[in-house]
Formats: C-alpha cells, sequence, structure tokens
C-alpha cells in the first residue's frame, strides 16, 4: 500500500528493513509509539525482535531509532500487510506479538523481490538469512520471472540517466538490484529494485554471479 505522505521519489535508474514478542512491544493504553528519533529501552526491545525476525541484523539493537530500524519497520509492515509509514505505533507493535519470519518461496540459495510487499529476501542454506525493505519499479515496471545475476558492477554508470548506480547486481537486460538514496515505502522506481543505502553492503556480498533472483507480485 502506498503511502503518499512520504517524500516523492526520485527516478531510479535503470540502464539503460516465530517467538512471541517481550511483553514490553506489547501495545498498552497510553504507549509511546516509536519513530525516527526514538531512544531507549522501548527501541531496544523493538530492534531485537525486529533481528529476531530477520528485518535487522543480530547485535543491531542499539536504542536509537535511525534510518536502518525504520527501513527495518517498513519492511515488517510491507510484510505484515499494514501501512507502510516506518512508524512502530500499537497497531505494529500488536502485529510483532504474533510474527514469524518470512517464508520464502524457495529454499534455494537466491534472492527473492516480493513486489506487493516491497520486501526483498535473502535465502542461503534453506534458511532466511534476511528480509530488507526495498523499492520497485511504480505502475509494475520491474520485471516479473525467474532470472539470474549476470553483471556485478560496484559504481554502474546509466548513460540514459547521467547518474551512478552503486553496488548493482543486473539480472535481466539493464533492470539491477542496487543501491539509492530515496527508497520510500511504495514503489516508486522505473524499474531497477532500490536498496536502502544502510542495507546495501549486505545485499552486495550475498550476492554472487549465476544467483536466482525471482521477482514475482
Amino acid at each position: 500500500m502506498s503511502n503518499k505522505l512520504l517524500a516523492r521519489s526520485v527516478a531510479c535508474v535503470c540502464a539503460l528493513l516465530p517467538l512471541a514478542v517481550a511483553p514490553a512491544l506489547a501495545p498498552a493504553a497510553g504507549a509511546a509509539t516509536l519513530g525516527l528519533g526514538s531512544r531507549g529501552a522501548a527501541v531496544r526491545t523493538l530492534q531485537g525482535e525486529l533481528a529476531r525476525l530477520g528485518y535487522l541484523p543480530g547485535g543491531a539493537a542499539d536504542g536509537v531509532f535511525g534510518a536502518r530500524t525504520w527501513h527495518a519497520v517498513v519492511a515488517f509492515q510491507g510484510w505484515s500487510h499494514l501501512i507502510r509509514d516506518g512508524v512502530a505505533g500499537p497497531r505494529t507493535l500488536g502485529a510483532l506479538r504474533a510474527a514469524r519470519r518470512p517464508r520464502p518461496w524457495s529454499t534455494a540459495a537466491g534472492i527473492e523481490v516480493h513486489v506487493a510487499e516491497q520486501v526483498l529476501l535473502l535465502i542461503r542454506d534453506g534458511r532466511l538469512q534476511r528480509a530488507i525493505h526495498v523499492s520497485t519499479g511504480a505502475h509494475g515496471a520491474t520485471p516479473l520471472g525467474h532470472f539470474r545475476i549476470y553483471r556485478r558492477e560496484t559504481m554502474s554508470w546509466s548513460a540514459p540517466f547521467h547518474v551512478w548506480m552503486p553496488l548493482a547486481q543486473y539480472f535481466y537486460r539493464g533492470y539491477a538490484v542496487h543501491q539509492f538514496a530515496d527508497v520510500p515505502a511504495y514503489a516508486a522506481s522505473h524499474g531497477c529494485v532500490r536498496v536502502p543505502s544502510v542495507e546495501a553492503q549486505t545485499v552486495w556480498r550475498f550476492g554472487a554471479i549465476g544467483m536466482r533472483v525471482w521477482t514475482r507480485p
């Protein structure tokens, strides 16, 4: 579900964030809403649960609600079919109580892009490694199907858009999974899969030539 209140998107260049949640997370009357800039024990507990579910890496619970936590909350909200606003309010905190790790389409090693949820899954050794918020093509512009990474470039230049695409992993023609500065909570690109800067190195280190990339609605 698109959130039109977030910042306007910058065009993507295509070459062209199962155990019960800790009681502290249970929403209660008057419970504080957590968002960008929040700090303290409640944020640390939230981050611990997001890490348990795969939306943050282990050891990321520092008690500071920064960009990485925002993207993790958006990823959880997308997977749970909640409004993707990056705010951990009562509905989001309540959903965490019964949440389980995202289930991939396949246990084969690879990258899965769940377009409806705007979530990218990293799968290895039959298990989910990470679930990461992404922004895919607006109006269904991202190709759907089974692909494989055929080219990787740490700094890829897009001639049509005259811009650099860091950590680009091409999976179909000029479409790539790549780092981008603006990754809003809705599909905003021209077809590529935008990865937040705070998670781009994770996806880059995970990928390899020949690795499967599946995209589905």
